[in-house]
Parts: C-alpha cells; structure tokens; sequence
C-alpha cells in the first residue's frame, strides 16, 4: 500500500523562495511575505513533513517520471523504437535532432530546480526545525527529514549532472535574486556526495521506516555508490555500495514492475504513484509543480493496446540470448519484458495479442514491413486488457529509480575495474542471472563462452556487461547513462543504426561532439544574466 504522497501546500516553497533561474517573474509578485515564511511556517511537525513531501512531488512531474524522462532516455538509447504517430518532441530524442527550444528538456531543467529549490527550504531552515520540541517531534525524526532533503537534493542534481554537464549550484537564494553560473562538473559531484553522506548518517534503514516510499539510508548509500562510478571512483563506489544490507533480488523478475508487489525487498528507492490518491494536475504537472498528479502516462503511452507510442526496438528485442544451437536457453526476461504476438494478458490471461506489422510505404512503394510488438515492463496488462482501467489514461505503477539488480551489476563494474578482482566482479553479475525465475547459465561457463560472452579479461567482461545491463534493466532508463559514461554512444549509434527502420536511419542525426549532453534550455540562458550563449554545450 502506498502512503506518504505529495501535499499539495499552497506552492509553499516553490514559490515562496524560488527567486532564480526556474522561476518566472509573476510567480515573484504573487509572493506574500508575511506567509509561509521559516518563522511562521516551521512550527508543526505536519508542517515539516508537509514540506519535505513537496521536494519529493517534484519527481512526479511530466518531464520526470510521469513522462518524459523515459522517453528521453529509452529513445536515445533506441530501447525503443516510434510509432508513425509519436510526437515530434519524443521523436526528436529518437533522432538526436533536438534543441535548446525543447519543451521537455526545458522542462526537466526547471523541474529538477525546482526540487532542489523546495530541498534548500527544507535544510536551510534545520534550525527551526530544531526548535520543535522533541516531545512532539523527535530528534530522529527531524534528522531523518532533513536527510530526506539532502537525498533528494542530490538526486535531483545528478539528473541535471547527467544531462547538461556543468549547471548552477544553489544551496541558497542568492542575495541578489539572480541567476548563477554553471559550476564545474567536479565541484556538482562533489556536492552530490557530501550530501549523500550527510543523508545516509540522517536516514532511517528500511525497516525503522515506517512509511513506504521514503528515501532510507539504503537509497543514499546506493545513490551515493553510483556517482562515485560514474566518476571511476571504483573503490568509493565499493565502500558506498558495501553498506546497502539488507535487500535482496525478487524471486519473480517481474515482481518488480506491477503495483501490487511495490516496495519489495530488491526495491532501493522509487518514485510513488498511486491512481486512488488523484491525478488530475498530471497533465500540467510541469507548468504548476502543484496539485494531486498521482499517476503517469507509461502504462498509456507504452501500451500496444492503447496510444502505443513506440515500441521494444529490434536492437533490444535480439539482444536476448535465444538461440539453441549454443546451448543457452532463452531468456525468461524477454518474456517478462515485452509481449510479442501470441502471447496473452487482461484479467485471467484470456485475450491474445496480435500486433499487425508495419507496413511503411514511399511513393506507393512498400519500403519496408516492421514486425512490431509491445512492453510488458510497467504496464497493467498482467491484469487489465486495457491500460486506464480505473482512471482513463492514468497508471499508478511505480517507477524504480535504484534496485539491487542494478547494485549488484554497479558492484561487479567496480570490482571489475580493481587489478586482481576480476573473479569477485563475474560472481556478482552470476548473481543477477541466478535469479530463482531466471536461472540463465552463468559467466565463465562454457556456456556463455560459446555464446560470445567470455569474461577472462577486462574488456570481455564490459562486453558481457553490457549485455547483461541492457537485458536486465532495459527500459528503466539506464542505459543511455551507461552508453555516456563508458564512452560507448558513438560506437554504438554506428552498430545500431542498420538495425532501425529504415525512415529513422534517414533521420538519424546524431553527433558525437554534440549529443553526449542536452543543450542548456534557450529560456535559462534568456532569464539568466551569469549564463549567455557562450556558455551553451558544443554544438547547440
């Protein structure tokens, strides 16, 4: 059961304080001084918790998880592949032709300030917050919300980090109301660590949380040993990683991905949704930041029985390993990840699915036929024939932002890349494909060997990987991130390329001295006196 959800307060915080770079000039002059202040408002620990949901109602939003950063990232990873009728905006991500006039890249940007702007209210006032009797509200309690803001606020800026490179750094206002410049990308990380540090020794464990969805000290440590990675900070990866205890893999893959077994024990943190709780401010989320927008658009957009927007690309759709003279079995995760035709869903399995292909024509011409299927992952086909049965267009699964699947594979990199630790790096990725409903022949087998995925070095290790983190977290928005930082993107654009239908191979414009990184959107650089077009990213 889901239960801490955003308060909608009267844009509290947002509002109230966000004096720069997301913020608009009337949002300044509809401002009350004398309300929602620090002296006036941290008074109650209602208020308090009041305010730290807020920070967490930011991931909510359409250019977060209720949309667009899955599209982003699973179409520029060509997980997916798009549908004659998928927007202009989610097709430009498809074909690297993207700009700085980009509504949702804009809108991640301001969103994800927006958050942190809603963290700083909520660190910056620990004083007051201090000063709540501890009878009414404990110290334990005022530590762990603090925490919980230090968490999000370091979540939100390795989105940004991840995306744009060097943004600005604000732990406060700024004293003068404007905007700042971008700060170096070390000096970013650099933050994003002390505060996951100061959050996991802030933070509850798991099981001392009594409410489902909040960021643990499990979150921070494991937060805080991706970004060590993603830095090549092996060892700190690996010290980091080292205190997330207590967490297992799911029995079932697919456990992880429906709304009735959320929060599990391979569950690190994910952002809460839930239909009951009211979604109606979702289709303006990222305009107003405020408002009930419980549920996301996933199920809808990604469903092959409703807007089938796009679909698992034929790149992924091979990936998993399939063939028999190899002596490897299939993949059970393919099944549990996309519906192909003659596969069944709806209440009780009793409807069949039968995607017709994709006949494209040119001139009269058929240029081509796409065999096309659909995702399992995420939806609510294991149950429903169609998705919005509750609420129309409205799904209310969680999205997982960190699982132990993804800690282990993380671990096994780290390992991987210490002299003499090879062995150690292979046993954690075993332990992925020894899932109980998995059970895939492990690395180092003769098996796999003969499969072309030996790991008797380091660069045969990456490749399987790779492999292995495609299949295992396709769709959850990993592997765009991945491809970056291993300095894999180009590479790989040239390998898929022949793979996709033949109009995007036309339209693919991808870059690899420009799309490594989003543009800086045109509206920051307008409102921001400290950042001009001569500091834009290459290219844009």
């Amino acid at each position: 059961m889901k239960i801490f959800k955003k308060i909608a307060i009267p844009a509290l915080i947002i509002i109230a304080l966000v004096v720069y770079n997301s913020c608009k000039e009337k949002d300044l002059e509809l401002v009350n001084p004398n309300e929602l202040s620090p002296e006036t408002y941290f008074k109650t620990p209602s208020q308090v918790e009041s305010a730290v949901n807020a920070v967490y109602g930011s991931l909510q939003t359409a250019s977060l998880y209720n949309r667009h950063i899955w599209f982003g990232n699973d179409n520029m990873s060509h997980e997916n592949s798009g549908n004659s009728q998928l927007e202009s905006d989610k097709r430009q991500y498809l074909n690297f032709t993207f700009d700085a006039q980009h509504g949702a890249i804009g809108g991640f940007w301001e969103t994800c300030f927006r958050g942190i702007n809603k963290a700083n209210f909520v660190i910056n006032n620990a004083q007051a917050i201090g000063l709540i009797p501890n009878a009414q509200l404990s110290q334990e309690r005022k530590d762990k919300y603090i925490g919980e803001a230090k968490f999000l606020r370091g979540l939100y800026y390795f989105l940004l980090v991840d995306k744009y490179g060097s943004v600005p750094l604000y732990l406060d206002v700024p004293s003068d109301g404007k905007g700042l410049p971008r700060t170096s990308v070390e000096k970013i990380y650099e933050q994003i660590e002390k505060d996951l540090v100061d959050a996991a020794a802030m933070l509850l464990t798991k099981p001392e949380e009594s409410q489902l969805g909040r960021a643990t000290k499990g979150s921070a440590w494991a937060l805080l040993g991706k970004v060590r990675l993603f830095q090549k900070k092996y060892q700190g990866a690996l010290d980091a990683f080292a205190n997330v205890t207590g967490y297992s893999l799911e029995p079932n893959y697919f456990d992880n991905f429906i709304e009735t077994k959320e929060n599990g024990v391979e569950s690190i943190f994910e952002v809460q949704f839930s239909v009951a709780a009211g979604s109606a401010a979702r289709w303006n989320s990222d305009r107003t930041d405020e408002g009930l927008n419980e549920a996301t658009f996933r199920g809808q957009e990604y469903g092959f029985a409703n807007w089938y927007n796009v679909y698992p690309s034929k790149d992924l759709w091979e990936e998993f390993e399939t063939l028999a003279d190899n002596g490897v079995k299939n993949d059970p995760r393919r099944g549990y990840c996309i519906y192909q035709n003659g596969d069944t869903y709806g209440p009780g399995g009793t409807v069949v699915v039968n995607i017709a292909p994709d006949v494209v024509t040119e001139n009269g011409v058929v240029l081509e036929t796409i065999t096309r299927r659909g995702w399992r992952k995420y939806q609510n086909y294991y149950k429903d024939a169609s998705e919005g049965a509750v609420v129309a267009q409205a799904s209310g699964i969680n999205m997982k932002v960190i699982r132990y699947a993804d800690v282990l594979l993380m671990m096994a990199e780290a390992e991987a890349n210490k002299p003499g630790s090879l062995a150690t790096a292979v046993g954690y990725m075993n332990q992925v494909r020894l899932r109980a409903d998995v059970a895939m022949p492990i690395y180092g087998s003769a098996e796999m060997n003969a499969a072309g995925y030996p790991v008797g070095t380091l660069a045969q290790f990456m490749v399987a990987l790779e492999h292995e983190r495609k299949i295992e977290l396709c769709g959850e928005q990993v592997r765009f991130p991945d491809l970056v930082r291993w300095g894999r993107l180009p590479a790989f654009m040239n390998e898929v390329k022949p793979s996709l239908p033949i109009l995007d191979q036309r339209a693919l414009a991808f870059n690899p001295t420009k799309n490594i990184l989003w543009p800086i959107p045109q509206p920051e650089i307008d409102r921001n006196v400290n950042i001009g077009q001569g500091d834009q990213n290459p290219g844009y």
